[in-house]
């Protein structure tokens, strides 16, 4: 991204607790060894079959409809309430899905009509918990705050053109190609995608401070996307 987007910089308030502007930089801390971590096996394959991953969901999200929803609680569980374990985001609203990618091109669909702040995108498995998704080179967003769309990756966002809100939007990763693209499902089209090397296994990533999303990953994709 190239500049910071003013409109996604006001405060977020998770569990009771105040925190700094979403696009604020973070320091890093270390990140739980390879060895704690035990996601299911990596697919390399077609569309990856996930569902949200409850150890890594933060206190303030609720997962239903067998875990391919999220639901945002203002307030949310006290953390200490939730159990304890190195995947959690223990600061952001952020939930992983259960399987990793490290091949392969995949697509899957995010309902977005019943939340108006969210980021949807991919974020490598063993990306620091301390962070939020979108604010270091470990994670590609593509967001949604105070009515504007925006593509962010290492703590800067670009804005996104799009006309008004859809219901519904798709995710393309193409592992092999370096390709992350945000989908207009009614066209369909990319609208934009961000260029990067994938030199780790990645997740299905999504960050919500309001609302809902759910989450659809056996849908094909649309022929024509490049």
């Amino acid at each position: 991204m190239a500049a910071p987007l003013s409109s996604v910089g006001r405060l977020c308030s998770l569990t009771g607790r105040t925190f700094a502007p979403v696009l604020a930089a973070h320091s890093w801390r270390s990140v739980c060894p390879a060895a704690r971590r035990s996601y299911i096996t990596a697919s390399t394959g077609s569309n990856v079959q996930f569902k949200l991953d409850e150890r890594t969901a933060h206190s303030s999200l609720d997962l239903f409809k067998k875990d391919t929803g999220i639901i945002y609680r203002m307030l949310g569980l006290d953390p200490s309430q939730v159990q304890d374990n190195p995947e959690r985001f223990r600061d952001w609203a952020v939930v992983f899905g259960d399987q990793k990618v490290s091949g392969g091109r995949h697509y899957w669909e995010v309902t977005v009509k019943k939340s108006l702040e969210f980021r949807l995108g991919a974020a490598e498995a063993l990306m620091s918990r301390d962070d939020c998704v979108g604010t270091n080179a470990s994670s590609w967003v593509f967001g949604f705050a105070q009515r504007k769309w925006f593509a962010m990756t290492n703590n800067k966002a670009v804005p996104v053109a799009l006309v008004g809100k859809p219901d519904r939007v798709g995710i393309l990763l193409d592992y092999e190609a370096g390709l992350l693209g945000l989908v207009d499902v009614e066209k369909p089209r990319i609208i934009h995608s961000f260029r990067a090397k994938f030199h780790a296994p990645l997740c299905p990533a999504f960050g919500l401070w309001d609302g809902e999303l759910l989450t659809h990953c056996d849908v094909e994709e649309p022929a024509g996307l490049h």
